[in-house]
């Protein structure tokens, strides 16, 4: 049975990747979430599924992770197939801003430091704790690590499009692209695979955008559809998490490292 750790499964796209993935039955799916009273859809998606099992960790807390690794052995049979890395962290506040328009240099600072705490080093924390279950599965099959990162994190379509916003996101996630390319290095030739993947502008929204969120979202807008004529606007989880999913079961594990968007390509939107 194909063996699945999502983490980051309490809400939006980590929900719907375990929502998908344990309406298979063959499929054994364990969820990492960080508290069960705050993530109410998955533990009643929990409850009607034998298959999804959810387990607690954040992912700054690496002995919690190694903790849901040991939890999972039995779970799983001691071999993990596919690690999706999906918690992350995008501060609101200053979403808007260019990187030279912050309030003051400490601002800046700590939002940046929390961002690559999380989407950097919180994503090497997830990919060492499973990989003993990863290398177990890799022996005899091909594995494959899929961490999602961000189209704002391409070079290419900031400079050309002048994209100046969600500066320590996209920071971070250039940087979580790099972790991968890091690992893809360390481990090629062998069937354990990683793949960075942008799941394109997915409405995840659960309450009303406040006046500043829906301006900072319509510049974003207007600067995507600069680059994106044919963009219609954001997408939602489900169609998402069904593409990205596609791109995850025909990629070759001899293409580890690579960046693409929920396309398979380098079309971010």
């Amino acid at each position: 049975m194909p063996s699945y750790i999502v983490v980051g499964a309490s809400r939006g796209i980590g929900l719907e990747f375990i929502r998908q993935l344990s309406a298979k039955p063959e499929n054994v799916v364990i969820g990492v979430i960080r508290n069960r009273n705050t993530s109410k859809d998955a533990v009643a998606l929990e409850d009607g599924r034998p298959n999804l099992h959810l387990l607690l960790a954040d992912i700054t807390d690496y002995p919690a992770l190694q903790k849901v690794a040991e939890d999972s052995t039995k779970l799983v049979g001691g071999k993990l197939d596919y690690l999706i890395n999906n918690a992350a962290f995008q501060e609101s506040q200053h979403n808007g801003l260019a990187i030279d328009e912050y309030p003051d240099e400490k601002t800046l600072e700590d939002d940046l430091l929390q961002s690559v705490k999380v989407n950097v080093m919180g994503v090497i924390n997830t990919i060492n704790a499973f990989l003993p279950l990863l290398k177990a599965s890799a022996e005899k099959s091909t594995v494959k690590v899929v961490s999602l990162s961000s189209g704002m994190a391409d070079t290419d379509l900031v400079v050309q499009h002048g994209v100046t916003m969600t500066v320590p996101y996209a920071i971070s996630k250039a940087g979580l692209n790099m972790v991968i390319a890091k690992y893809a290095s360390k481990y090629r030739g062998t069937n354990l695979g990683f793949l960075a993947i942008s799941p394109g502008v997915v409405n995840t929204r659960q309450q009303v955008p406040t006046p500043q969120e829906l301006q900072e979202y319509e510049a974003m807008a207007s600067t995507f559809k600069e680059a994106y004529p044919h963009w219609t606007g954001p997408i939602t989880p489900e169609v998402s998490v069904k593409m990205m999913l596609e791109v995850v079961e025909r990629w070759d594990v001899k293409d580890s490292g690579a960046f693409v968007s929920h396309h398979g390509n380098k079309q971010w939107l």
